[in-house]
């Protein structure tokens, strides 16, 4: 079958980086959906594997998370989906990815596509959705009720991925004084319309920005990239008894910054329940059922931003070039593979 990996980790730049490939198609286990993909879409997660972890001579690197696609066979201890039905998923750090044109998941982290969604525009969520769905009610424990509360949150990198669905989330579904950063005119005006209450410029310092626009401290943090450079602003900016959450890997932060205001700390990576095979391991399938109902009676729209193509090799390699640039608006999608 068709897919898209690679031997050696090099730069995007190199025509090798990603290749074309054709690979044995693979068999699903007892709990696995055996998955027609049909649309993908490329995280920065995607790109971190690529630049971290080589393939082989013998077995190459599939990468890809995020998908969307139709059920072709079943494993037989799943119990609910059948071969037909449209799905979404964002996969597993364990297994091969979803550059390929079938793909094997662990049916208690798929979840039925949107109705009204086409493929491509569904690629787009189940990852950051996931991550910004955990981030924030699981991890920042912040109450699913849109009766105003009087708090707020700072959602830093707020035009991203995981930002844009974290935007629609926290102003559909919670009474936060939501507040994006976004630093170009594009990008700022993207965050205001999926929601944000006010859009802050986080190339400049975000503190004095937050205090131009005549907010007060932050109850909750969602840090989402480049936390090391703003953390001396979001220790300031935060609220005493404040709680800070992120996801990408910054270099070292000085966590003491936060003791004096007891601001606890959290954590996000949405891979950690199929990682450790949690016993709520389930909950991202009824996650994502609840993403797609809330979709599809037009709470919550896609993330999609630009539509690459093909899944195929140069596509992906522009993909990733557009992703690791750091000016990407929402999500990179790439639809079907060539005959």
């Amino acid at each position: 079958m068709k897919a898209v990996g690679y031997h050696d980790s090099l730069p995007i730049s190199d025509p090798h980086s990603l290749l074309d490939l054709d690979v044995p198609e693979p068999t699903p286990g007892e709990h696995d959906l055996l998955v027609e993909v049909k649309a993908v879409s490329v995280n920065p997660v995607d790109t971190k594997v690529r630049r971290r972890a080589a393939g082989t001579a013998d077995q190459p690197k599939i990468l890809g998370f995020d998908a969307s696609g139709v059920v072709r066979a079943v494993g037989a201890k799943t119990s609910r989906f059948r071969p037909g039905d449209e799905v979404w998923y964002a996969g597993s750090l364990q297994r091969p990815g979803t550059n390929s044109a079938l793909h094997v998941v662990d049916e208690r982290i798929v979840g039925p596509k949107p109705a009204t969604l086409g493929f491509a525009d569904a690629a787009a969520l189940p990852l950051t959705a996931i991550t910004a769905w955990e981030l924030l009610f699981d991890r920042l424990r912040v109450l699913d009720n849109a009766a105003p509360s009087g708090q707020s949150l700072l959602v830093v990198g707020a035009a991203g991925g995981v930002g844009s669905i974290l935007v629609q989330l926290a102003r559909q579904l919670t009474g936060l004084t939501v507040i994006g950063t976004a630093s170009r005119p594009e990008t700022q005006a993207w965050v205001r319309e999926l929601g944000a209450h006010h859009v802050v410029d986080h190339s400049r310092p975000l503190a004095a920005g937050l205090r131009e626009a005549g907010l007060g401290p932050v109850d909750f943090v969602a840090s989402l990239t480049h936390t090391d450079s703003h953390f001396e602003q979001l220790a300031e900016a935060i609220a005493p008894q404040g709680r800070f959450a992120l996801i990408d890997d910054p270099g070292p932060i000085d966590i003491g910054k936060l003791k004096q205001k007891s601001v606890s700390v959290h954590w996000e990576f949405m891979f950690t329940r199929a990682m450790f095979g949690t016993h709520d391991m389930i909950r991202q399938q009824t996650l994502l059922a609840e993403v797609s109902r809330l979709v599809d009676t037009g709470i919550l729209r896609t993330t999609a931003g630009q539509h690459f193509g093909a899944i195929n090799a140069a596509n992906l390699r522009r993909a990733h070039e557009h992703v690791e640039s750091g000016r990407a608006q929402g999500k990179v999608v790439l639809e079907g593979f060539a005959p």
